[in-house]
This record gives C-alpha cells, sequence and structure tokens, in this order.
C-alpha cells in the first residue's frame, strides 16, 4: 500500500512529536454525532473554569488550560458547525443542532501543563493539535462494498430482506420483479427504479429505525444527488455462484449495467473516502442509539447488532510508532459509546453499557487478541434530563424530569421510562417488553453544557497525550 505523505510540513513536525491526534467521530443516523462533538469541543473551552470534568485526570489535577479552536489542516473540507449548534441550544426553549449530512471537520489546540518532570525543566506548558473528524455511519458501512463484487452484494441484500423490510420495499420489488437479467432497459427506467430502491432505504431507516442500509451515500447522497453512479440497486435471486452465466451477458443488459455502476461506485465514491480520510485516523469513537434500538423491536435490534459488527471490521487498527504516525496512522484506541444514558435512570446505566458490551461482545475480543486498547461508556453528550424520586407504593423510585420533544407545550414531566435488558433479549422478551424510551429538548444552560461521563471520554481519548 503506498505511503500517505503528511498534508505539510507543520503537520509532519507536530506528529513526529506524538503532538497532533486525529480523532474521528461516527454513528449511525440520530445516535448523536452533532451532540457529542458540539459538548467535546464544549467542554474542553470550558476546562479550569465552569465545566465539570472531574473523570478526567487532567482537568482533576488543574493542568488543563484550555483549549482554542484554529485553522483546520485540510480546507476542503467543510468545517463542523460548532457555532451554529451552540446557538440552537441556547435558543428559549432549547434545539438540538441540526445533523450533520457528510463529513465536517473543526481544529483544535489545547493547552495543558505537562506532569513529567524532565519535560517541565524545558517548558511548562506544552499544546496538543486535535483534529476532530465527523463523518456518517453510513458512508462506513460501504466500505466492506470493497471486499464483494455485484453478484455477492445482491445475494448478501436479498439475505437481509425481513418481513419488516420488504414491506418497506414493496413498491420496488414489485417493479424490480418483472424485469429480465438480459433485458435492456432506458437510463430513465433505471434512474426510476434507482429512486425506488433508495426511497425504500430512507424509510427503513427513517420510519423503521433500521441500520443495514447499503449503499450509504444513498441516504446522504451530498453532491451526487442525481448522478448515474447512484442509480443502480441489487437484483433479488442473484447469488455469487450465477457469476459465470452471468458475464456472458450482453454489455447493454440490465444485469451489466447495474454490475459497471455498481463497480464505478466502489472506485469512485467508497475507496477515495477510504483513501482521503478513513485510513488517517489515529482514534475513533463510535456512538451507538442502543435505546431507539430496543424501542423499534427484535427484528430492528438484531439489524444492529449485524450492522455493528460488520462497521467494526472496516477499521484499520495498529500500534502508531513515530514511523506510522508520519506515514501511514492507524487506529490506535477505540472508544464505543451507548448515548442518550440520561433517557433511563441512573441505576439502568450499569445495564446500558452491559448490553452494549454484549452487542460488540466479538469485534471486542477481537480487538483484545489484537492489544488494542478498547473502552465502552454509556454517557450523555448534552443532557436533557434530570433524575427525580417519587414514591410510589409506599417506596422511592428514581424517575426522569424533563421536557419531551415531540409533545405540545413546554411542560416538564415526570418519566420512568422503564428497565433496559442486561442481555441480549431472547424471543420472549419481546413479547412483555416494559418500556418506553422517549426524546426530550436539551436543558437550558448558562455555560458549560451539561453531562454524563463526557469526562470519561476524554480522559479515555486524550489522557495519554496529556501528561
Amino acid at each position: 500500500m503506498a505511503l500517505t505523505l503528511p498534508r505539510d510540513m507543520g503537520d509532519m513536525i507536530e506528529r513526529g512529536f506524538d503532538r497532533r491526534l486525529r480523532l474521528a467521530v461516527t454513528g449511525l443516523s440520530r445516535a448523536g454525532k452533532t451532540a457529542f462533538l458540539t459538548s467535546l469541543v464544549n467542554q474542553l473551552r470550558h476546562a479550569g473554569l465552569d465545566a465539570r470534568l472531574d473523570l478526567m485526570k487532567t482537568a482533576r489535577e488543574g493542568r488543563l488550560l484550555g483549549a482554542q479552536r484554529i485553522e483546520q489542516s485540510d480546507l476542503s473540507i467543510p468545517s463542523f458547525p460548532y457555532d451554529e449548534a451552540i446557538e440552537a441550544l441556547s435558543l428559549s426553549p432549547p434545539e438540538w443542532p441540526r445533523p450533520t449530512r457528510g463529513i465536517s471537520e473543526l481544529c483544535l489546540s489545547i493547552r495543558y501543563r505537562t506532569a513529567l518532570p524532565g519535560r517541565a525543566l524545558f517548558k511548562a506548558q506544552r499544546t496538543l493539535t486535535l483534529d476532530l473528524v465527523d463523518y456518517p455511519g453510513e458512508w462506513l458501512l460501504d466500505l466492506p462494498l470493497l471486499e464483494l463484487d455485484y453478484p455477492q452484494w445482491c445475494e448478501r441484500m436479498t439475505r437481509l430482506q425481513g418481513p419488516a423490510r420488504r414491506a418497506y420495499a414493496a413498491d420496488w420489488l414489485s417493479a424490480v420483479q418483472r424485469l429480465a437479467v438480459d433485458q435492456s432497459v432506458d437510463d430513465r427506467e433505471l434512474a426510476e427504479l434507482a429512486a425506488s430502491y433508495a426511497e425504500s432505504l430512507k424509510r427503513a431507516r427513517a420510519e423503521g429505525g433500521f441500520s443495514y442500509v447499503q449503499p450509504g451515500r444513498f441516504l446522504l447522497p451530498g453532491d451526487l444527488e442525481g448522478a448515474p453512479v447512484l442509480q443502480f440497486f441489487p437484483l433479488p435471486g442473484i447469488k455469487a455462484e450465477d457469476r459465470a452465466r452471468l458475464a456472458r451477458l450482453p454489455a447493454g443488459s440490465l444485469y451489466k449495467i447495474l454490475e459497471r455502476r455498481f463497480e464505478h461506485y466502489k472506485r469512485h465514491v467508497v475507496m477515495p473516502f477510504y483513501r482521503d480520510h478513513f485510513r488517517r485516523f489515529d482514534r475513533q469513537v463510535v456512538l451507538v442509539d442502543v435505546l431507539s434500538a430496543l424501542n423499534a423491536g427484535a427484528e430492528v435490534f438484531n439489524d444492529m447488532r449485524m450492522t455493528l459488527g460488520d462497521l467494526m471490521k472496516s477499521f484499520r487498527f495498529g500500534g502508531n510508532g513515530t514511523l506510522r504516525r508520519l506515514f501511514s496512522p492507524r487506529i490506535d484506541r477505540l472508544l464505543i459509546c451507548a448515548t442518550k444514558a440520561d433517557h433511563v435512570t441512573p441505576e439502568q446505566h450499569p445495564k446500558l453499557l452491559a448490553l452494549l458490551e454484549q452487542l460488540l461482545d466479538e469485534p471486542i475480543k477481537d480487538l483484545r487478541y489484537l492489544d488494542v486498547p478498547v473502552k465502552a461508556l454509556s454517557l450523555a453528550s448534552i443532557r436533557a434530563t434530570e433524575t427525580r424520586t417519587i414514591e410510589r407504593n409506599g417506596q422511592r423510585q428514581p424517575v426522569l424530569y424533563g421536557t419531551l420533544l415531540d409533545e405540545p407545550g413546554d411542560q416538564p414531566a415526570l418519566i420512568f421510562p422503564g428497565e433496559v435488558p442486561d442481555r441480549l433479549p431472547e424471543e420472549a422478551f419481546w413479547h412483555r417488553q416494559g418500556f418506553s424510551f422517549s426524546a426530550f429538548r436539551p436543558l437550558p444552560h448558562r455555560d458549560a453544557l451539561p453531562h454524563i461521563r463526557m469526562d470519561a471520554a476524554l480522559d479515555w481519548l486524550l489522557g495519554d497525550k496529556l501528561r
């Protein structure tokens, strides 16, 4: 694999002395990427003032002096909309920031006092340059396509079609099943069928909560909207073993056109993302909305489990020694977060964490075998509830106090959302589930954003670099 030279000499010097870190944040839609990044920047900006960072050693010892935004290293990438996010959260009543729709970046210069006596003799204060990169998890799900040819992808997509997914794709399936692989089709018909397929993916994600959606750019096309490279779809019934027979079909046949567009998508959409961005990451955060998947039921929950397994296979893990940091960085530390911990009462947090670890049991074992540091946390990037207690049947019970997002008016409510299972649910669980995890409006704030365990996340991601 060709070496990737840093973008400028300053970047090379900082990476060589381990003074620059490229941290990527991803998650599937509605997992809370924008909230996480907004809170991360906000906590570092308020360090030493009013940020509550007791679980971050550098802050607890009084060595974290703060952070300033500086010009990002890659000027061709859109900037993360931090100011717009803070404005939304500062409204009355507060609103959640608009989610980002593509890749974005923000750069911080973090200043701290070193705790190493030898270094302190030369310079008591040091800086770490932190490049923050936000990218959609749906794009990450396209990386496995690089290992597949078109028949293999068709076969995999067919296996995914459970009852609920088929319902969302009913119109598209009805139309595509009338076609023959060797027939001719015009561009207009292909565009209509591709649009119908894309719509089925969007509905499965938005209405059904499904995670495994390919190609990911069909959900977030960006500047590729309407381009022929996004006008393809899997053919039901195609199997990998049919490859030799299908290869003999005419160049203008339906199958051959779809195969060419699939391969073009891999070369010109997926590969550039991998080459230009993904393989340059030093550390990775993966955000998981476990609660929404539980709300949606067994098929969606199991779909998310499969999605996370494939997503984890896409990362390039390994140590980052000096030469590797300079020329071929790999992810040397991973944080996996169950988000929206404030949507359940505090005694449920250990169960939420245990469920996340069970969801990712096999990938975590593989990472530990490779000696890649990995940590799982439950957190709330920006708190939306407070915890209260009520008396029920003569006993004190914790409840959530907050403003429901989808209810009219702005009157706070007291809610007990139910219990989180502490292990992967069996079939009987889904017939007796007793929970409903509601969405809340963010809490008002004056200074640093309120959170749950963002300081623990910062300590894991940056603590070893702030010594």
